[in-house]
């Protein structure tokens, strides 16, 4: 029995199709907790902005700058994901970036001011910047192209569990131990799941982290030069329509807590915990609408159709319903045209990586999706402290909140309907590919 087990061939050095599917879905779900412990640290800040404000006598434009200078180390960080794809396995890669989220932590909790708070934050975003694009490409390395949106969509919605699961606890934490006991526990959590993590990873066989006799053969998708994959129209039409979604995701996640807090005058306690609610709508929207996408695509369906006409008009709509967002009296009325906005929005967001993927050589997936994503990190550069400056200098709180998610609603509208006239991945394959692009 030993002598049979030792014999057995990894999972990574099996042949694309004859891998362990239960051994792809374990690992994709390792993958997913880590994006949750990574939107987790993003949330703590939604959470605690309201106690920082206080303790450190700040403003909302001074909270909103530490966000989005988060998100510009993000942004910067994200341009190294191919580079460290290269120099490093994905095991020791994303171990080294989870033990770094965990240490930029600490910082707050021994001296927290106002500088101290801006340089974890922007350590912290450096560090996360390149985890997503080389996230993904972990989980894509253990499933084919075709079937890429369902696991993308598991990985989109850790933003949604996170809020759902870990932001009522951080809330709790941080109003009956102080807000520093977030902090902690996200310290905690990613240091727990890197022993998960050097205990289980192994890279599946469909975008090999670097060349093995064992890998898919680099002759058959040969490395094609950069500017033919990043000037192609979905790319850069992409590129607009995610970083002005995820300008919306960073903001709940910066200042949707305080909305509820000040603008909609519920407790500390309940703005926390509330910042589920959108999630839950948007992991229904992410889960269903990527099952469909595959589904689809697995009947004949274009990919144009199923990852880009479709998801863009769910983020027209969603647009459209924040767009009424100020004239809504209710708090429980806002609360709810916030969620639902949001939550139609959000599917664009795996669904666009999918199809992104799609257009580069396997061997290029880290490096173009560390681009696109860092690109798209620019949303979350602007969101937050617009967002900011927008509060301060609204007659109240509420009424600037609303305005800022009305003026981030019609933002992603725009890039929508950008998306629609210019992306087809299935014309860009083939242009990328120097091939002659076929009528779809």
């Amino acid at each position: 029995m030993v002598s049979s087990k030792l014999s057995a061939p990894p999972a990574s050095a099996a042949a694309p199709g004859t891998e362990s599917r239960r051994k792809a879905w374990s690992l994709t779900a390792l993958l997913v907790v880590l994006y949750v412990v990574n939107y987790g640290d993003k949330a703590a800040f939604g959470i605690i902005a309201q106690s920082l404000k206080d303790e450190l006598d700040i403003s909302a434009s001074q909270i909103g700058l530490v966000g989005s200078l988060f998100f510009f180390a993000f942004t910067v960080g994200g341009f190294f994901a191919g580079a460290l794809n290269k120099w490093l396995s994905l095991r020791t890669v994303l171990i080294v970036l989870a033990i770094v989220w965990a240490f930029a932590m600490l910082p707050m909790v021994f001296a927290a001011t106002f500088g101290v708070l801006v340089v974890s934050r922007m350590l912290l975003g450096f560090a996360e910047g390149p985890s997503s694009a080389l996230i993904h490409t972990a989980t894509y390395s253990w499933h084919t192209p075709a079937k890429r949106g369902f696991p993308g969509a598991l990985l989109a919605s850790a933003a949604s569990i996170s809020k759902i699961a870990l932001a009522p606890l951080l809330a709790y934490f941080s109003v009956t131990f102080g807000w520093r006991s977030a902090l902690i526990t996200m310290a905690v959590l990613g240091v727990v799941w890197c022993f998960f993590w050097t205990r289980h990873w192994e890279v599946g066989p469909y975008i090999p982290a670097k060349a093995t006799k064992n890998s898919v053969d680099p002759d058959e998708e040969p490395r094609v030069p950069w500017r033919r994959i990043l000037l192609t129209r979905t790319f850069i039409s992409g590129a607009f329509l995610v970083a002005s979604i995820y300008a919306l995701v960073t903001v709940v996640l910066t200042w949707l807590p305080s909305y509820f807090e000040v603008g909609l005058g519920y407790s500390r306690l309940q703005s926390g915990s509330m910042l589920a609610i959108p999630s839950v709508a948007g992991l229904v929207s992410l889960i269903g609408g990527t099952l469909l996408s595959d589904r689809l695509l697995a009947k004949g369906w274009s990919s144009r159709l199923v990852r880009i006409v479709a998801p863009s008009i769910c983020v027209v709509l969603g647009g459209g319903i924040l767009f009424f967002l100020p004239s809504i009296s209710s708090s429980p009325g806002a609360v709810a045209i916030v969620s639902i906005g949001y939550g139609v929005g959000v599917v664009v967001l795996p669904l666009c990586n999918a199809a992104i993927s799609e257009i580069c050589p396997p061997r290029q997936t880290a490096g173009t999706l560390g681009i696109f994503l860092a690109l798209m990190a620019i949303g979350g550069l602007i969101g937050p402290y617009v967002t900011g400056l927008i509060v301060d200098a609204a007659a109240t709180p509420g009424l600037g909140y609303a305005t800022a998610f009305q003026t981030l609603g019609l933002a992603s509208a725009l890039g929508a309907v950008l998306t629609l006239i210019f992306a087809d991945p299935d014309r860009d394959k083939d242009l990328v590919r120097g091939r002659a692009p076929q009528r779809y």
